[in-house]
């Protein structure tokens, strides 16, 4: 991908397309297309690269001692992942990250980033704020998972979800999930989240179409 294509990548923010590509050329970064459903990290397996969604949607998937997968959040276009195992280079991490949507996926070599710095001049500096921006943003969105987990009814819950999408998608027109892994973020029981909502429908709270969602807002109390 050209360095123009790839300047709305959150972590290039502030640099100009020809330092883009000069960036991906001396860290060794690569870019890769990628199915829906494909997993492309798995969980214990040692990582060396931070991954960075240019295009397309994932979720974090996070594995319990018993072998069972819960949903931690989901990961849209600019996000990173892999970054636990790449900076501290340990396979204990036991989260997977599969793909919802087709995407395209920029791997970046973390050593090659860190010893990239006499080469780069002041891009490197720019990277690496950019860098700790969104390890910022991933922690904001661990807290709204906390906060999404902590509504006492399922209804609270699909408000709450729908207002924190609208606000990172900008847009009341909300792109959402399937049901089933809509459920799956929800924590939920598919069956219970066709009921609510079914209902919330019929209470005029959300209009629905393929793979997204509008909130009335006038309508919550």
């Amino acid at each position: 991908m050209t360095g123009e294509e790839l300047q709305g990548v959150p972590l290039f923010k502030d640099l100009l397309p020809d330092e883009i590509e000069e960036f991906v050329k001396f860290t060794g970064t690569t870019i890769r297309s990628y199915p829906r459903g494909e997993r492309v990290l798995e969980a214990f397996m040692p990582n060396a690269n931070i991954g960075i969604i240019v295009s397309g949607e994932a979720q974090l998937l996070a594995l319990d001692r018993l072998g069972n997968e819960s949903v931690g959040h989901s990961l849209e276009s600019g996000a990173m992942f892999g970054t636990v195992s790449a900076i501290l280079g340990e396979d204990l991490i036991a989260t997977s990250v599969q793909l919802t949507t087709d995407a395209v996926i920029m791997w970046l070599p973390y050593r090659s980033l860190l010893v990239a710095g006499p080469k780069l001049g002041r891009m490197h500096g720019i990277v690496m704020k950019n860098l700790l921006e969104t390890f910022s943003r991933k922690n904001v969105l661990m807290m709204q998972k906390v906060e999404l987990l902590s509504q006492k009814t399922l209804r609270e819950r699909m408000i709450l979800y729908l207002l924190q999408r609208e606000r990172r998608q900008q847009t009341e027109y909300v792109r959402v999930p399937g049901r089933v892994q809509l459920a799956k973020e929800l924590e939920c029981n598919r069956s219970a989240l066709t009921r609510e909502i079914s209902q919330m429908q019929a209470d005029g709270l959300i209009e629905c179409g393929e793979r997204w969602m509008r909130l009335n807002k006038e309508k919550i109390q």
